[in-house]
């Protein structure tokens, strides 16, 4: 794939960055205070974070890191202890060929009695050719045992592709991840498919969202960082959007339970992001999110990475500071998630 087709990250932003135009009202983040027991950040200088509360009730940690050449993970009884759990590396980067640039995005699964590891990756001599790839471990602790490369995840088109994501829902695994489709003018939009197993997908492969509105659209035409939240009848699916500066969001697609997801007529796409910077707490670009919930096993918990200034000098990939964070959130009386606003530190 050309670097026309897809524009590369590298280059300089297209257009203004329209600073202030996604910030939080005023006095949104006094209600939002009640919302951060935790201790933010949780974990600095590591972006598009992944937590996922196993049924021994350990909380597991994965995420980018700025050098974006291996892939970590951490351990804890509570989400707050995730700050201080030892860091283990559990896979880095190859020095030649496949898998050896833009180690991005990981994210831990356990699937039929098996840990996996989804994540994204570029060979050394063409570092924005990124694909999704697959890590497999066996062992019931995923900090033990080894990690095996199970290949390529092989989608539709070969091209820029990342950000895998997969759920269950009424019996059938799925998976969500974000491409470029060839032939339209954006960066990435967001698909779906079945999958046969963890490494296969299986049957048609359906596009959910591209980047449509201007706030999806801000230095990069992007949806990408898709998660999954299942509550009141309905599947929720979080996706980012823009440049990874201030501008940086969160998107939310909503389907009905008992719909085909695999019809995209299911999916309603809100006109407005749901999750975006704040003036008044001093968080910017909060995204690329996940889900888990607090220690009592019941209240959701909003896990994502957000930088505590606007302005950034020169590429906002090679800017460390994106750190993990996480708060609480709540329902509104319509059944839908109300995110609030970045909390403060």
């Amino acid at each position: 794939m050309s670097q026309a087709e897809v524009p590369s990250r590298r280059t300089v932003l297209r257009g203004a960055l329209a600073a202030g135009a996604l910030t939080a009202a005023p006095g949104a983040a006094h209600a939002a205070e009640s919302r951060a027991p935790y201790r933010n950040p949780l974990v600095e200088q590591r972006a598009d974070p992944h937590i996922t509360r196993h049924t021994d009730g350990r909380y597991y940690f994965t995420a980018s890191v700025p050098e974006y050449d291996r892939i970590i993970l951490r351990s804890s009884r509570t989400l707050g202890g995730l700050s201080t759990a030892a860091e283990t590396v559990i896979w880095t980067r190859h020095t030649t060929g496949d898998m050896a640039a833009h180690i991005w995005a990981p994210e831990l699964h356990r699937i039929g009695g098996k840990w996996y590891i989804y994540f994204a990756a570029a060979p050394a001599d063409d570092i924005w050719k990124i694909r999704i790839w697959v890590l497999e471990n066996q062992d019931s602790d995923p900090l033990r045992g080894s990690w095996t490369e199970r290949g390529q995840l092989t989608t539709a088109w070969d091209t820029f592709s990342l950000d895998a994501h997969t759920f269950t829902h009424r019996g059938d695994r799925y998976l969500v991840w974000a491409q470029h489709e060839p032939g339209l003018d954006n960066n990435t939009g967001l698909f779906l498919s079945r999958m046969a197993g963890p490494l296969t997908l299986t049957g048609p492969q359906i596009r959910l969202s591209t980047p449509e509105y201007d706030w999806e659209r801000v230095g990069f035409k992007v949806n990408e960082g898709a998660a999954v939240i299942k509550r009141n009848g309905r599947v929720f699916m979080t996706y980012s959007a823009s440049a990874t500066d201030a501008n940086y969001c969160m998107g939310l697609l909503t389907a009905d339970a008992r719909s085909d997801l695999m019809d995209p007529a299911s999916w309603a796409k809100s006109p407005e992001p749901v999750f975006v910077s704040s003036e008044e707490t001093g968080q910017y670009g909060p995204g690329h999110n996940s889900f888990t919930v607090a220690e009592d096993g019941r209240t959701d918990v909003l896990v994502y990475h957000a930088r505590p200034y606007r302005d950034i000098t020169g590429d906002p990939l090679h800017d460390p500071n994106r750190h993990t964070r996480v708060q609480r959130f709540g329902w509104r009386p319509d059944g839908t998630p109300d995110f609030g606003v970045p909390v403060r530190s």
